[in-house]
């Protein structure tokens, strides 16, 4: 239970995924600020993204952009090739009575205060769309990409803080970098869907508090099973003693040598 002086545990769609696919990651990348060394290959990544993220932003406020545009080749393809593409998204119509970018909510669940950012939020009388940019290749697998948290937080929210009914409410990927012109991966919403979710998230924060709760009495957030191929590629696989159990593993599942037949020269 929360009292006067307890503030409310701020979480992302960004912690939901890795709480569920992994609670110990989730105790020390988010409770105890462990991190991987930086990746400056990631690293440009990340600032090109955000700085295309920043162009639409502008552009939506009506500031200008040419400065951004002339001094970055890869933006200005970017640009060109959306407005190519979806030029309806990028002039709004006389039925859009809402139209922002950046748009932020927020959604209180038992303890914590849920946080969504839309890159681009377009709303009449009738239905609402979520757009969200994406600086990467648009990937091959719609469902894990429907899985994921970032599409099943963003739709619950804004059924839950708006009078939009879920079937009215959609979301759009759309991504930039594309081979070709940009490509684009939409999903619609429903009642069932935003039933489900609904119980998955009081589900996850279930969780989350009982790990806290346990946490406080040094007990640590628990781990995947040890035949997860996560901890492969796991920065925290020796901290979490799991490197050598890996090993192992791949040890035991070597044929035995005395079972395979000699093969004639």
């Amino acid at each position: 239970m929360l009292t006067e002086d307890t503030q409310l545990l701020h979480l992302s769609q960004g912690h939901l995924n890795l709480l569920e696919a992994c609670p110990r990651k989730f105790q020390h990348t988010y409770l105890e600020k462990l991190n991987s060394p930086s990746d400056p290959e990631h690293e440009e990544k990340q600032t090109l993204g955000s700085r295309f993220h920043l162009l639409m932003q502008q552009r939506e406020m009506g500031l200008p952009i040419d400065s951004f545009l002339q001094a970055d080749t890869q933006l200005q393809n970017w640009m060109s090739g959306f407005a190519n593409a979806a030029p309806e998204l990028l002039k709004p119509t006389v039925n859009q009575a809402f139209r922002e970018s950046e748009h932020y909510r927020t959604l209180q669940i038992q303890d914590y205060l849920l946080t969504v950012v839309y890159d681009l939020l377009i709303a009449d009388s009738q239905q609402a769309q979520i757009l969200d940019w994406k600086t990467y290749p648009k990937p091959q697998n719609k469902r894990k990409l429907e899985q994921n948290w970032q599409t099943r937080l963003y739709l619950y929210v804004l059924a839950e803080t708006s009078t939009y009914l879920p079937e009215n409410i959609s979301m759009t990927y759309w991504f930039v970098q594309s081979e070709g012109e940009p490509q684009n991966i939409s999903f619609s919403y429903n009642t069932a869907q935003h039933q489900k979710t609904a119980k998955e998230l009081n589900q996850l924060l279930s969780l989350l508090t009982n790990c806290l709760e346990g946490y406080q009495k040094n007990q640590p957030f628990p781990q995947v099973k040890e035949t997860s191929r996560d901890c492969d590629f796991c920065q925290f696989a020796a901290r979490c003693e799991r490197t050598q159990a890996i090993q192992e593993q791949r040890f035991n599942s070597l044929p035995n040598i005395a079972s395979i037949q000699e093969i004639s020269l």
